[in-house]
């Protein structure tokens, strides 16, 4: 069997600013809310159906150095608390441009930012913030 080895190296847009110059750990999560379908009689429980949908409940967590230079994290993440966004991202910056079956981009519309630290410093360290927007609905390009 062939193996591929990937060695992580995303890119990724935030409100259609580039930050991934600025990100060292991204992680997005496709998930769905889980329906129970179990009836009386069943001897097990039972979740969802072919004929029963549920909402997708994704989030995306990202770690981005803080820089507060025009058009970096501050001034692209600051105004974003308490509104929906729309977030891109591919396992490759090729994949943001032209996306493919090795590497897709992920499109999250509508998530939710609920908060951000501004400043977050310890002496001798890089500053550095951890954001995670919830919400929104996924989709996938592979060409």
């Amino acid at each position: 069997m062939a193996t591929t080895v990937y060695l992580s190296n995303p890119a990724l847009t935030i409100n259609s600013v580039d930050l991934t110059d600025q990100a060292t750990s991204a992680v997005l999560t496709y998930a769905f809310d889980q329906l129970e379908t179990t009836a009386f009689g069943q001897t097990a429980r039972s979740f969802g159906a072919s004929t029963v949908t549920s909402l997708q409940n994704n989030t995306f967590e990202v770690e981005l150095f803080q820089s507060y230079a025009a058009s970096e994290t501050e001034a692209s993440i600051f105004s974003l608390v308490g509104i929906q966004t729309t977030i891109t991202v591919s396992p490759t910056a090729a994949g943001l441009a032209t996306p493919s079956a090795t590497a897709p981009k992920y499109t999250l519309t509508g998530a939710y930012l609920a908060s951000h630290t501004p400043i977050n410093a310890t002496l001798g360290e890089l500053s550095t913030i951890t954001l995670t927007f919830t919400g929104g609905t996924l989709t996938k390009a592979v060409s």
